[in-house]
């Protein structure tokens, strides 16, 4: 049976792949507790779900404009100055917005810098629009100008900044951000700003907006997603902010790719957008407590940045790893001795690490980790 080059050439999504996994051995009778997805475990809010079951009441289940609900749009642009309903395209997640972007600024050579480690699916969605993913270490998590600069060729076309940051919950400041800014505007690059994570930022740490910059506004493009925040993982509502000939650009594309996102769903996020800011400051002190917990047990266990926002750790796992041993092994072992799954650090571009979501109920954030902690106390044969 033949398989396309493009299809080869990309790996599955590790992180579903664990999804998979942990469904199995619990379908087995296995009790896994799961550091390794990440969704936070908050319910989704009540009026979004009474949005969404009325809009299915209502009969809003057709065909839907490809761009997204115009009042959705609307309310939307009124959170990038100076845009309007123009300026946005509801998208099937922000992963469906990320792969369209890709594919609509791609051309076969075509480099996009990823400072590293990276989200799983960068790297794949940009070799699936035959571009080429150049991966840049970070220095503790948090980016290098200079080896960025560096990585800058004829060839690139894009800068990709992912803040905070998925898999290790590095926020980057604003100065930083700031020499980002000057070194598209100096190479004439796209900017993409992944921002699943916007509402995740702990230690009263300003926001940091790369379109306040009004320079910069014709060369990027911020991705959203209303998964993380409003827990609405399942409903795959995200979107993309853009300059108006781009937006026209990623709908012409979405117009064969996938036509309109879910409509009934986009009247959840309808919902979303007007609930009190109150309900999601409460997650965001609760996970900001959560993190002060797991940090302190991974800490004690493992060398481990502190992370400023997201919900997860990634500490480096080497000094427990047997010989020829990788964090993929070591991940394995965990999984089956302890029944606590994580994700290996070389899904993310980031070899003897692990990642760690604590986006968990208290108990089993407390229980998890004393498992690990035993284990590798010699108790569950890890050492």
């Amino acid at each position: 049976m033949k398989f396309s080059q493009r299809i080869q050439a990309v790996e599955d999504s590790r992180t579903v792949r664990f999804t998979a996994l942990i469904a199995r051995l619990r379908r087995e009778g296995r009790e896994v507790i799961d550091f390794a997805v990440g969704e936070p475990h908050f319910e989704t809010p009540p009026e979004i779900i009474a949005a969404t079951r009325g809009a299915l009441e209502a009969g809003e289940t057709r065909y839907g404009p490809v761009g997204g609900l115009p009042e959705l749009r609307e309310r939307l642009s009124g959170l990038f100055e100076g845009y309007g309903p123009e300026n946005i395209l509801i998208t099937n997640g922000s992963k469906q917005g990320l792969f369209t972007i890709f594919q609509t600024i791609c051309d076969p050579g075509d480099e996009v810098i990823l400072p590293s480690p990276c989200w799983v699916s960068f790297t794949e969605q940009i070799r699936l629009a035959g571009g080429t993913p150049v991966l840049v270490p970070t220095r503790d998590h948090q980016l290098d100008l200079d080896a960025i600069a560096r990585a800058v060729t004829p060839n690139t076309i894009a800068i990709l900044i992912n803040s905070p940051n998925n898999p290790t919950g590095a926020v980057y400041p604003g100065r930083t951000l700031g020499e980002i800014v000057q070194l598209v505007r100096k190479h004439n690059l796209y900017l993409i700003s992944d921002e699943a994570y916007r509402d995740f930022v702990y230690d009263d740490q300003p926001p940091v907006n790369l379109f306040d910059d009004p320079e910069i506004r014709d060369q990027l493009l911020v991705v959203r997603s209303f998964s993380k925040e409003y827990s609405m993982t399942g409903f795959r509502i995200g979107y993309v902010a853009a300059s108006r000939p781009m937006i026209q650009a990623l709908a012409k594309l979405q117009s064969h790719l996938t036509g309109n996102v879910c409509t009934f769903a986009q009247y959840g996020a309808l919902a979303a957008s007007v609930l009190d800011p109150e309900q999601i400051q409460a997650r965001r002190k609760e996970l900001a407590r959560k993190r002060e917990l797991a940090w302190g047990y991974a800490s004690s266990l493992f060398p481990c940045v502190r992370p400023g926002g997201a919900f997860y750790l990634f500490p480096e796992v080497l000094k427990h790893c047997r010989k020829n041993e990788t964090a993929e092994d070591f991940a394995g072992r965990l999984l089956d001795e302890t029944g606590v799954a994580v994700v290996p650090g070389e899904a993310f571009g980031g070899p003897g690490h692990i990642r760690i979501s604590y986006a968990l109920p208290e108990d089993l954030l407390i229980t998890g980790f004393e498992r690990i902690a035993d284990a590798l106390g010699g108790k569950g044969g890890l050492v």
